[in-house]
């Protein structure tokens, strides 16, 4: 593997084959059981494995996307493990009714996050009292089970910022998925204590995103997916898929001068810690 440091050139010598046998990845955040993945889902989960995306993390939607993502998981017990929560662009008039049926579930089995939720004000506002307080409330049952979030934040970071600095716990942790703000709102968040998911975000051109983590060591990053969403270049319009992760991972490494084994090795531990090593460990699901 040859990285020059500090020039704009950068070439990795090194085969996809290679990187499954020294490098273990953790997509923490790709929606596999979408029905994008309907035709060959089997496939493109063992292809990330293969390459050494060992662990992915699925983050439920709503009612209806429950028994597909536990279906998944069921497949990949090894591979793939659930989360509970309901998505705030499915949060609507019957937001306590859906809350209900979600809540129910962490009775039944295990899961390793409360995801995904937050805010969205992007689409909508039109329920934007319905998505705060359904947010408080899933918050409130991470605290009471221990249990990790993990955040949407789309339009409306500055928001969820001020609803974690509210509620802070020391129990309450996670992710803010698909960090996508400024340098200020990345000191912000790992001042209290969560960590960034960098994505397929940080490879456009013009993100910004490489400005706003400039200053954010390594260990306050996870690597996400969001597939089939976002697809790093240079599979960017695509339909993106756990895999890709690594092209995530080559220019993260780029812009933090580090190796891509480096970032490997950081960004699986804090994956690991948040979401519970010696559970995954012990394949508890």
């Amino acid at each position: 593997m040859l990285i020059l440091i500090g020039q704009t050139f950068y070439k990795l010598i090194i085969s996809s084959a290679l990187y499954s046998q020294i490098m273990n990845f953790v997509d923490t955040h790709t929606h596999l059981y979408a029905e994008e993945f309907d035709a060959d889902r089997k496939e493109i989960v063992e292809k990330a494995i293969k390459n050494g995306v060992n662990q992915m993390f699925l983050p439920n939607i709503d009612v209806n996307s429950i028994q597909p993502m536990l279906n998944l998981a069921w497949d990949f017990p090894e591979h793939c493990f659930p989360m509970m929560g309901l998505h705030p662009c499915s949060v609507d008039q019957h937001v306590e009714a859906h809350l209900f049926q979600i809540r129910k579930w962490f009775k039944k089995r295990k899961f390793w996050a409360v995801g995904e939720i937050g805010l969205d004000f992007y689409w909508s506002v039109e329920f934007k009292e319905q998505q705060i307080s359904a947010f408080k409330k899933q918050i409130l049952w991470a605290i009471q089970d221990n249990l990790p979030i993990v955040i949407h934040s789309r339009n409306s970071t500055d928001e969820v910022i001020a609803i974690i600095q509210e509620m802070k716990h020391p129990l309450l942790r996670g992710i803010f998925h698909c960090f996508s703000g400024n340098a200020q709102q990345a000191q912000q968040i790992i001042d209290l204590g969560f960590y960034l998911g960098i994505g397929g975000v940080l490879t456009y051109k013009n993100s910004g995103l490489d400005l706003a983590i400039a200053g954010i060591d390594l260990k306050h990053m996870v690597l996400e997916t969001d597939a089939p969403y976002l697809a790093p270049v240079p599979f960017r319009g695509k339909r993106n898929e756990s895999f890709y992760i690594l092209e995530i991972a080559k220019k993260l490494a780029i812009i933090k001068q580090a190796g891509v084994q480096q970032v490997a090795n950081i960004t699986t531990a804090n994956a690991y810690k948040v979401f519970g090593f010696h559970d995954i460990e012990n394949g508890s699901q």
